[in-house]
């Protein structure tokens, strides 16, 4: 990892350091560093898409890999219906499971099939798993 990358994503798990500090819910806090770690690994592939960082396929491929593998968890983490006011997760996700599952299933589609050989390529498949996000974030989180 280059320095600017790992100062990249340090930063970004400062963000959500910052984040975690009123939770005590063990079961929010894991629910909270899955999707900081989702967000960490679009971020380093975001990052790669857009010139900020240079491309490097192994690191590409691992994110890739680590946003798959993250987007799969996403249902189980949330099944418990855990609130805290200092989380983000909305209650409608508790409302329309079966929705929120299938927008999990999405994402883990959507970054399953990306391709990481070029900037140009992660930036084409980081639209979709930009559409994934977004759309779930629209519905579930407040």
């Amino acid at each position: 990892m280059t320095p600017r990358t790992l100062t990249l994503v340090l930063g970004l798990i400062a963000t959500g350091a910052v984040a975690h500090e009123k939770v005590t819910s063990k079961v929010i806090l894991a629910r909270m560093d899955l999707m900081i770690e989702i967000r960490d690994s679009a971020a380093v592939l975001g990052a790669m898409a857009k010139g900020t960082i240079p491309h490097d396929a192994a690191a590409a491929d691992r994110a890739r890999a680590a946003l798959v593998a993250n987007a799969a968890k996403i249902p189980a983490a949330f099944r418990a219906p855990d609130m805290d006011p200092n989380s983000e997760a909305s209650p409608r996700i508790w409302d329309n499971f079966a929705d929120f599952s299938a927008e999990a299933a999405a994402l883990e589609a959507a970054a399953g099939t990306m391709k990481t050989g070029s900037a140009r390529e992660i930036g084409l498949g980081m639209r979709e798993v930009g559409k994934t996000c977004g759309s779930c974030h629209q519905d579930y989180r407040q």
